[in-house]
């Protein structure tokens, strides 16, 4: 994209207050809402388009998207959601951001809401149940805080003679974070393993967190799914590959990237969520939606990574690995 491509787009789209809604008559519009930007975001976004045309919609063609971008401030979101309310979306799109969601929930009771969270959307509030969510949400779950302490597992079995382990969490996405450090705590003392918890919430903050790491000599690290790690997450592999901590996140270019493992759900929600959307405009109710759960989990292990690390991978986890990289 060209430099004034590029700025142009900013002007339109990236920014938290953008310019007048355009809603042209007859042509529906949603309102995306995410912690981060969408430089971060990749591919997310095509997911959430391929979503929205399957229920018939297709962006700049029938419906229009008013995009407010947190720029990795969750503190930004309720700001951001109260004006996509006051424009009347038709529907707020929250995938992929826990923080976002809960902004967009408490910004309002009447216009439907989608979501793809990795927290456990009943315990958040967000929805009575998962199958009859009753309110004005609805979309999908990746559970991804009950694969954390899955994760913390993986990396004691891959090295069974460690005694000190470590959670990064975000501490500007509370709910999530203390869920996720409760769940591993817990999973950490049934191992019989030494237990510190990281928190990060600034890419400064990264960098502490690892320096810490390095001085507690901790021998792995679960990094807890959240939307400022996923924006980072080839950042966070290299950090860890650079400073010789074995680390397990959710999706698989993490591994790629240096991670030595990664364990967790497909991003198959974030279609989920697009294709919801298009599902409200086409007049059904989010309270008729059932949330929809994604189930299946992969597991990839780096050979390269852990070989550079100086580690043997245990043959019975080699067998259970859905991919290596070699």
């Amino acid at each position: 994209m060209k430099r004034r491509d590029f700025v142009a787009f900013c002007a339109s789209t990236m920014c938290g207050w953008s310019l007048p809604a355009r809603a042209e008559q007859g042509v529906p519009q949603i309102g995306f809402l995410h912690g981060e930007s969408p430089a971060r975001f990749g591919g997310f976004l095509d997911l959430v388009r391929q979503g929205l045309g399957e229920s018939g919609f297709v962006e700049g063609k029938n419906v229009l998207i008013e995009y407010r971008w947190g720029e990795g401030q969750n503190g930004n979101l309720p700001a951001l959601a109260a004006d996509l309310v006051r424009r009347r979306v038709a529907v707020i799109l929250a995938p992929g951001s826990t923080p976002a969601a809960l902004a967009a929930k408490a910004a309002t009771a009447t216009i439907p809401i989608v979501i793809f969270t990795a927290g456990d959307p009943v315990a958040l509030g967000l929805v009575k149940s998962l199958n009859r969510p009753g309110g004005n949400v609805t979309g999908a779950t990746s559970l991804g805080r009950e694969l954390a302490p899955k994760r913390l597992e993986l990396l004691h079995e891959l090295m069974p003679d460690a005694k000190i382990m470590a959670l990064l969490v975000n501490p500007t996405n509370p709910a999530l974070a203390a869920s996720t450090a409760k769940a591993v705590q817990s999973a950490a003392d049934g191992l019989g393993l030494q237990f510190h918890v990281e928190r990060a919430g600034t890419e400064g903050e990264i960098e502490a967190a690892f320096a810490n790491l390095v001085r507690l000599r901790a021998a792995g690290l679960v990094i807890a799914i959240d939307s400022f790690f996923t924006a980072r997450r080839q950042a966070l592999a290299e950090l860890a590959f650079r400073n010789r901590i074995p680390a397990i996140y959710q999706y698989a270019d993490f591994a790629a990237a240096g991670g030595v493992m990664s364990y967790g759900g497909t991003p198959d929600g974030y279609r989920i969520a697009g294709l919801y959307a298009g599902r409200i405009l086409n007049g059904e109710k989010p309270a008729d939606l059932p949330m929809q759960e994604i189930t299946k989990t992969e597991l990839v292990i780096s050979l390269k990574t852990a070989k550079a690390l100086g580690m043997e991978v245990p043959p019975l986890l080699l067998a259970r690995a859905d991919k290596l990289i070699e």
